[in-house]
């Protein structure tokens, strides 16, 4: 039986991570919402994903936060820039578990403060660091590239689409949908999407041809 090489290991389980954390950035806002509905006992979303944290599900927000905040803040990619990326990220993510919306003031601007930084600092990753190549990019590397960008892009229309909300639609009827849950489950989603890519779930480079064996 074929045996893999020690590094084709190490990268085989690095990928794997980055699934997992594609994985668990998709499904936090799912967790949170279901359990949610259960706990209520009705289909009944909360203003945002943070507001989860007043019920038992802040154990389900908190445990898959401190996972994705370790595994950024360990991640190491081609330079120095992917290094200082994912340590802030990592920080941003812990700030976000730690410090509870409905908390002390300074825990509120703690949290909204880390939540603004983890999404810039994602975005950042998607649309710039993933999009780097160390040769001439491959076919599927451009369309990979392109899938990058749309979810850096993403995560900073939701963004931005918070901040106008919040700083013009609040009270206003637009609350009943709930916008800043599933914006901010969009980002979460658009996060998710670039690192499944990323761990080449999807659209890897199709392996080179091998030359045929003859007696």
């Amino acid at each position: 039986m074929a045996t893999r090489a020690p590094e084709d290991v190490v990268v085989v389980s690095y990928l794997t991570l980055r699934r997992v954390v594609g994985v668990l950035g998709m499904a936090l806002p799912v967790v949170v919402a279901v359990w949610g509905f259960v706990l209520q006992r009705g289909l009944h979303l909360l203003p945002s994903i943070s507001d989860y944290y007043s019920l038992r599900t802040r154990d389900a927000f908190v445990g898959i936060l401190f996972t994705i905040a370790w595994f950024l803040y360990t991640y190491r990619g081609y330079d120095r820039k992917d290094d200082l990326a994912g340590d802030w990220a990592g920080l941003f993510a812990l700030g976000v578990a730690l410090s509870p919306n409905s908390g002390t003031p300074l825990e509120q601007i703690l949290h909204y403060l880390s939540a603004t930084g983890l999404f810039l600092v994602l975005a950042y990753f998607s649309a710039v660091l993933f999009t780097k190549s160390g040769g001439s990019p491959t076919p599927r590397k451009l369309i990979r590239n392109h899938v990058y960008r749309a979810c850096g892009l993403a995560m900073l229309l939701c963004i931005a689409l918070i901040a106008l909300y919040q700083a013009t639609l609040t009270g206003t009827p637009v609350a009943r949908l709930n916008p800043v849950f599933w914006l901010e489950a969009l980002a979460l989603w658009a996060f998710g999407v670039s690192w499944f890519v990323k761990g080449e779930t999807i659209l890897k480079d199709k392996e080179p041809a091998r030359p045929a064996v003859t007696a």
